[in-house]
């Protein structure tokens, strides 16, 4: 199953490892993390400026999307709960 960020990117729910609010750049460790990334090339600003809303990070790429973690995360659990329902019927 797949996962829409926004814009025109859509990548597999089992490629994402986390996804955070925009505002927890301001933490230290995630700012630290977020220059490192962003020096390698692994940042893809998908969002229009001023319009960011979450980070979501990927095994291949962090993205930086207009839609919130909240709306991302709800998108993702039903991927998950496919799963759920399956283990239930065992």
């Amino acid at each position: 199953m797949f996962i829409h960020l926004g814009g025109d990117v859509v990548v597999p729910t089992k490629e994402v490892i986390a996804i955070l609010d925009y505002k927890t750049k301001d933490a230290a460790a995630t700012r630290e993390f977020l220059e490192i990334a962003g020096d390698e090339g692994f940042i893809k600003n998908i969002s229009p400026r001023g319009k960011e809303k979450s980070y979501i990070i990927t095994t291949k790429n962090i993205y930086i999307s207009p839609i919130s973690c909240v709306t991302l995360r709800n998108r993702a659990d039903k991927f998950f709960e496919q799963f759920d329902e399956r283990d239930d019927s065992l």
